[in-house]
């Protein structure tokens, strides 16, 4: 065996278990030890193992039961099962309950060794297909998840997709529009022409109408050329508006008047140019409320809310967060890929509230990695906004002292920015990354909340 392997073996004889843990001493692996198979689940779940070694006759819970409980749980684990008492139906019921092999007493080293090396190889070999299969499902869409939440998504991706409708994406801000709005895309007959984003939030207000519209050389001071704007850019494709409640209300107008009659007129011009346009949107507030607050004109909702797609926070998906976490390692990770997550930082990985969603999940798999370094397994202290939150109670929120939310908002946004200067130990591209914004839209926020080292 090239690499020692940490194995857990369940036996209820004392004397067998020793033996047992001798001979895999010797074969340089780690080993723990159970007496049944309720001792050996708790193990499981506060552990990391890479197999384990169950005797099948044991008083309590048996090794046919330990088997069970394991794919409850969906545990990877390889599983070995050893009997002094074996035979063809004892056999074939372990190997249906997922045991790779089942070895009969009394057995030598080297057999042991053999069936070890054996089913390791097996082991990983069906992880590594599980994975694939997954990824191969998720792929028309590059949607990680295998809740009904997100299920539905993907369903209401199929439906619209292939039509020339104008969708809405709602959702809070890291759940994923984006990546939504690419799959629109995807889905559609435009697939060939481009997709072209816009965060109506990061560009400033004077800017936006010429970054849409484009200009005339000379249309204004600093005009030394003609642009082509981005409406023009997304013809034959789809022109994607993310957080279309912070465009100005005049620019919505204009906005309107573009998707009302599918053409353009450059700043500075007179010429009307002909579009092939499908607009998809998206916000991450109720767009009925951006109407009342005078944030949002109720003509375009009605001309952009065609079909809408809302998209679930993370902690309304919880079932999917292992399978994103571990999904972000290998994308992150690359050829670290064998990074694996232990089952105590899984388990608060999935009680974390994760009011980032899935941004902020993907923030702190690289921020894992980084404080992993060489490490194979990552554990609790690599996850340490999720570990300071399971000290408390992630589900119960702290009692407000007001109902300020403007300075709630502002003095969140100031943390992260803060964690992600720590994070990339001040490095302004890797902190705009860790984030998911432009290194401009970082200076801007860095600047507003007055933040000018790393403190």
């Amino acid at each position: 065996m090239s690499e020692p392997l940490r194995i857990l073996v369940v036996d209820d004889e004392a004397g067998m278990r020793r033996v047992l843990q001798i001979m895999l001493e010797r074969m340089g692996h780690d080993s723990d030890v159970a007496g049944d198979g309720g001792e050996a689940m708790a193990l499981l779940r506060a552990g990391d193992f890479d197999l384990v070694i169950s005797d099948l006759r044991m008083p309590r819970v048996d090794g046919i039961e330990l088997l069970r409980s394991m794919r409850a749980e969906t545990m990877q684990q390889p599983v070995i099962m050893i009997s002094a008492h074996g035979s063809i139906d004892t056999a074939v019921s372990a190997m249906k309950l997922g045991a790779l092999d089942f070895l009969q007493r009394p057995f030598d080293r080297e057999t042991l060794e053999l069936a070890i090396e054996r089913v390791i190889q097996q082991g990983w070999l069906l992880r590594a297909n599980r994975f694939l299969r997954g990824q191969i499902g998720d792929a028309r869409h590059g949607l990680v998840g295998r809740s009904a939440a997100i299920r539905s998504v993907r369903q209401a991706i199929d439906q619209v997709g292939p039509t020339t409708a104008s969708v809405l994406v709602v959702g809070e801000t890291g759940t994923g529009k984006e990546l939504v709005a690419r799959a629109v895309h995807a889905a559609s007959d435009r697939q060939d022409g481009l997709f072209v984003p816009i965060n109506c939030a990061a560009i400033p207000a004077d800017m936006l109408e010429s970054e849409l519209f484009g200009h005339e050389k000379g249309a204004f001071t600093g005009a030394v050329a003609e642009r082509e704007g981005r409406f023009e850019l997304a013809s034959g494709g789809t022109l994607f508006l993310d957080e279309i409640t912070e465009m100005p209300m005049a620019l919505q107008a204009k906005l309107l008047r573009v998707l009302q009659d599918q053409t353009v007129e450059r700043l500075g011009s007179n010429r009307s140019r002909k579009l092939d346009l499908r607009v998809l949107a998206a916000c991450n507030r109720d767009p009925a409320v951006a109407v009342e607050e005078g944030r949002l004109r109720s003509d375009l909702l009605y001309r952009l809310d065609v079909f809408r797609i809302a998209l679930p926070p993370l902690r309304a998906r919880r079932e999917d967060i292992l399978d994103l976490a571990s999904h972000l390692v290998g994308e992150i990770g690359g050829a670290r890929a064998a990074h694996r997550i232990s089952n105590a930082a899984a388990e608060q990985l999935t009680a974390y509230a994760w009011p980032g969603n899935v941004r902020e999940l993907r923030n702190m798999v690289e921020r894992a990695l980084i404080l992993a370094g060489s490490a194979d397994l990552l554990d609790v202290p690599h996850f340490p906004l999720a570990q300071q939150a399971a000290a408390g109670d992630p589900q119960t929120p702290a009692p407000l002292a007001d109902f300020n939310l403007a300075a709630a908002q502002d003095a969140l946004e100031a943390r992260y920015l803060r964690a992600a200067l720590s994070a990339t130990d001040d490095n302004k591209t890797r902190a705009a990354v860790l984030l998911g914004m432009s290194e401009r839209t970082l200076w801007y926020k860095l600047k507003r909340h007055g933040i000018r080292r790393r403190d």
